[in-house]
């Protein structure tokens, strides 16, 4: 397969020893994450807030029913990366998927600014669908800007997730202050605004990433399979059978046990498990399979990751409000700020992260993506034992210091710059080529799988307490962190040197 248009890598327009594409993308990706986090940060509170709400009307939903509703909401935001990647493989290309998905965000994003509950489940509804055509695509053009084997990848990845970040901390700072002067649906509609500015920015940039993103077109001699080619493979062995009967009886009692929404979850699991065992089929090299492996086997960690780091926008978003002490110097920080942290330190640590994990390489010691991963996890779960202290400390008093927060987010930052970077980079690095967007697209689904288990799990407090989740939260992610290091030697074996080969 070859793109409409060869990528010059060697001409490329730079700055700051990278393409300027990048800082497009970087920019055009600031503007719909400060819309996307944004409207997050009020989420669960405008679901909470009853009609005598110093911010005006919510809609006076219990804790439970609203994060239910957010973890269905999250998942369903990063799954939807799935269908966006495969239209940007198989119909229109990720540049202009990323273009599509824009418009329809910023559709999506006015219309929530309307007061009017169909407004609000047709706004979630439009950002859904713009989210999932727009977020695996700008991030595999990231990969695309650079050739293979270049060292700058993961840098350049880290570059860009501050503009991701950039994007949330003007959000949770900006928001909050709007939402507390003007009310819920002033804040829904700055994040529209910000979202057409990140429009603007992409549309202006085009002239700098000419031949990224285009749509591949299938050469005579190509092993490309069409969707239902693929299908047609899936039962070509026993074991595929078995597998596919298994998940869709899973899914029946899904359905019958849990409701309709569990059993829905249930069949979607079994069609990606379905589609990642047609696409190993469908490779024709022992490198690609054995990389496919390791790829899949690095998206249990990112469901892991997320299903404790995003208790940030559900229970550490609901704790932060009803038991944490705000006050400072007289004032009372509005809860929606406490979610700029976690942006604040990552623009802080993010280059010096990276530089870390570079010197580590260059001195021949262990820097793999796998080993960063495994560590981010357990840096991550050790920040929750400062929300088992917060917790303590309420049990204790009736309220808990800010402080237990602040640590809680420098560590889970300091993770996430450990593992979510690295794993964007990851991806283009041992993705096969005709399926780098579906795959950054079943990234972003385990991402938002993970946002679903973090709603469960948030949900369960109400039944099992703050204390018991936290201290849970800690034991499980570090467990699984010290499991990945002890399988480092044969995953990266399965790699075939693929990092080794970086200069």
């Amino acid at each position: 397969m070859a793109n409409t248009k060869q990528i010059d890598f060697e001409n490329q327009p730079q700055l700051f020893g990278h393409p300027i594409g990048l800082y497009v993308l970087f920019f055009t990706e600031m503007w719909e994450r400060f819309s996307y986090y944004g409207m997050r940060a009020l989420l669960v509170l405008y679901m909470t807030a009853t009609t005598a709400h110093k911010n005006g009307a919510g809609l006076g939903w219990t804790e439970k029913e609203a994060l239910a509703l957010y973890g269905w909401y999250t998942m369903l935001v990063y799954v939807a990366s799935i269908p966006g990647g495969m239209i940007a493989d198989k119909l229109i290309g990720q540049k202009k998927s990323v273009l599509v998905g824009a418009i329809i965000l910023c559709l999506g994003h006015g219309v929530l600014a309307i007061e009017a509950v169909w407004a609000f489940y047709t706004g979630l509804g439009l950002v859904i669908l713009g989210v999932g055509l727009l977020k695996p695509n700008i991030s595999t053009m990231v990969g695309g800007l650079y050739k293979e084997g270049d060292i700058r990848r993961d840098k350049g990845f880290s570059i860009f997730y501050i503009g991701i970040n950039l994007g949330s901390l003007l959000a949770t700072l900006v928001v909050g202050l709007v939402v507390a002067a003007y009310g819920w649906h002033a804040g829904f509609g700055l994040a529209g605004i910000a979202m057409v500015f990140g429009l603007i920015v992409y549309i202006w940039g085009q002239k700098y990433l000419e031949g990224v993103g285009d749509l591949l077109i299938a050469s005579d001699d190509s092993s490309d399979a069409s969707v239902l080619q693929l299908f047609g493979n899936l039962f070509k062995s026993q074991l595929q059978l078995i597998v596919t009967v298994v998940l869709l009886s899973l899914s029946a009692y899904g359905w019958y046990l849990l409701g309709w929404g569990y059993g829905l979850l249930f069949v979607f699991l079994s069609a990606i498990t379905g589609m990642m065992m047609m696409i190993y089929q469908d490779l024709n090299s022992r490198v690609d399979k054995d990389r496919f492996i390791v790829l899949l086997l690095s998206f249990i960690m990112v469901i892991i990751f997320w299903g404790a780091f995003e208790q940030a926008g559900g229970l550490m978003n609901l704790y932060t409000e009803t038991k944490t002490n705000r006050v400072l110097f007289g004032w009372e920080i509005p809860t929606v700020m406490f979610q700029s942290l976690n942006a604040g330190f990552i623009i802080l640590f993010a280059t010096g992260v990276a530089s870390i994990w570079a010197t580590r390489k260059m001195n021949k010691k262990e820097a793999s993506s796998i080993f960063k991963m495994a560590i981010g996890i357990i840096i991550m779960g050790l920040g929750f034992v400062f929300m088992v202290f917060a917790a303590m400390e309420f049990d204790r008093d009736g309220a808990s210091s800010m402080i237990w927060l602040v640590l809680a987010y420098l560590f889970h930052t300091i993770g996430e710059l450990c593992i979510s970077p690295v794993a964007l980079s990851f991806i283009t690095k041992l993705a096969p080529v005709k399926y780098a967007s579906l795959m950054m697209g079943v990234y972003f689904a385990a991402t938002g799988l993970g946002n679903k288990v973090a709603g469960v799990v948030g949900e369960s407090a109400s039944d099992y307490g703050e204390y018991s989740i936290f201290l849970g939260i800690t034991a499980f992610t570090v467990i699984v962190g010290i499991i990945f290091i002890f399988l480092l030697k044969p995953l990266k074996r399965l790699t075939h040197g693929v990092e080794e080969m970086e200069k």
